[in-house]
């Protein structure tokens, strides 16, 4: 037991969310016949939930900023059925599309972020509002009808990384990219110890942080393996690719940044972070804004996978990201939540949603175990806070590639010392 908790940073329950991701992989594993990790399966998994992935990243920072949107769904339908249309009329390249569609997602989350951050009406209205009035408009610009899109389009929802170099029996590129992840892994800690060390503080043990290395090394080099070794022509999903590079940016964004210190401040206590000198209107206007862009790009990226855009595109999306997001640790009160928990969150949905098809459950009760994950979930991380406990779903992805720095709830206690001071 100690041995866990000096491997697992002192609480062994903290990371409870990675332990039941890797439970679910495993039974499932079991009782599909060992159909849950092969690598066609593995690849139709990220292909198919890449793009709720994606607005979970948005609808982190809009629940850590305290608030929620409603609309993604709508805005995702509405930038695609856009895109599709210029595509198809003006005969425009597909590259001047996708630029077309983070554009407009931008111009739609100004207007969302205006009515929230500067006149002062709750985003829970302003995005209700948004999901009325982009989902008429997706299905007035489309006429309703199915909007197919060229090869060229399609490639960013359901293209792979290319064949390159000598004929390996594997994709070279996934193979490149699996040791680039593992060598990032690596060099991160080693520089995380090294900065722990100049500055006097407490290093694990050399056989923690091996072996947690190894565990993570470890399961990078089995998830390349696998998507390596896809069907002929398949190998590393593109929309997984631009996931992962979303991760990188906006993880550093939240957790090194200013603008992502602020976004906690704003979410833990508005009127402290005020009194701090934090403006918290133009943080609020940045993260619907944001999360308007990311929905603009999910909803591009669906509609190249399926080939085209539909009336029907984008319904039911803003309640599996807002799940995600809650399952991966986010406080309903705001201030609390990170990028990786979130993703994490998601991938439990994915793998439940993946595995509960495969043994061949239907759709009803699917949604009914869907549900209570998510309540079950939520109810005991409040059930920790009720009994004074530290939240194990909100502390579980805390220190999670952080580099011994200040985390987002010291930030905002800070800022209400600073008010009290005031």
């Amino acid at each position: 037991m100690n041995a866990l908790k000096k491997l697992f940073g002192g609480n062994t329950r903290q990371f409870g969310m990675i332990f039941a991701l890797v439970a679910l992989i495993v039974f499932f594993q079991i009782f599909t016949e060992g159909r849950t990790l092969t690598p066609g399966n593995v690849i139709n998994l990220f292909n198919g939930n890449s793009y709720i992935l994606i607005l979970a990243i948005g609808m982190v920072l809009v629940i850590i900023a305290g608030h929620i949107d409603l609309s993604v769904g709508s805005v995702a339908a509405f930038v695609g059925v856009s895109v599709a249309l210029m595509i198809r009329d003006w005969g425009i390249p597909w590259y001047l599309g996708v630029l077309f569609g983070l554009l407009l997602g931008a111009l739609i989350g100004a207007w969302q972020g205006f009515w929230t951050a500067y006149v002062g009406i709750p985003a829970f209205i302003v995005t209700l509002a948004g999901m009325l009035l982009f989902r008429g408009f997706n299905q007035f610009v489309g006429k309703s009808n199915t909007i197919p899109v060229p090869a060229d389009f399609q490639y960013i929802g359901s293209g792979y990384l290319p064949e390159f170099g000598p004929n390996t029996g594997y994709n070279n590129l996934t193979l490149l990219l699996g040791l680039a992840g593992v060598a990032f892994v690596i060099v991160s800690e080693i520089r995380s110890r090294r900065k722990a060390k100049a500055l006097g503080a407490e290093v694990p043990e050399s056989w923690v942080t091996v072996t947690k290395l190894v565990l993570i090394c470890g399961a990078i080099l089995y998830a390349t393996y696998l998507f390596a070794t896809g069907r002929p022509g398949t190998s590393f999903p593109i929309p997984g690719l631009i996931l992962a590079v979303l991760v990188l940016i906006y993880g550093f964004i939240s957790s090194k940044t200013i603008i992502g210190r602020h976004v906690y401040a704003v979410g833990g206590n508005r009127h402290a972070a005020e009194l701090s000198g934090v403006q918290s209107k133009k943080v609020n206007f940045l993260v619907m804004m944001n999360m308007s862009v990311l929905a603009g790009l999910a909803g591009m990226i669906f509609v190249g996978r399926s080939t085209a855009s539909g009336p029907f595109d984008g319904v039911g999306w803003e309640l599996d990201a807002i799940a995600a997001v809650f399952i991966g640790g986010a406080a309903v009160t705001g201030g609390v939540g990170t990028v990786i928990g979130s993703i994490v969150g998601g991938l439990v949905m994915a793998v439940l949603n993946n595995g509960l098809q495969l043994l061949g459950v239907g759709a009803d009760l699917t949604q009914i175990i869907k549900g209570l994950v998510l309540l079950i979930a939520v109810a005991f991380d409040v059930y920790n806070k009720t009994q004074g406990k530290k939240s194990l779903i909100g502390m579980m992805m805390k220190n999670f590639g952080r580099n011994n720095e200040i985390k987002p709830d010291e930030t905002t206690s800070t800022k209400e010392v600073i008010a009290k001071g005031a």
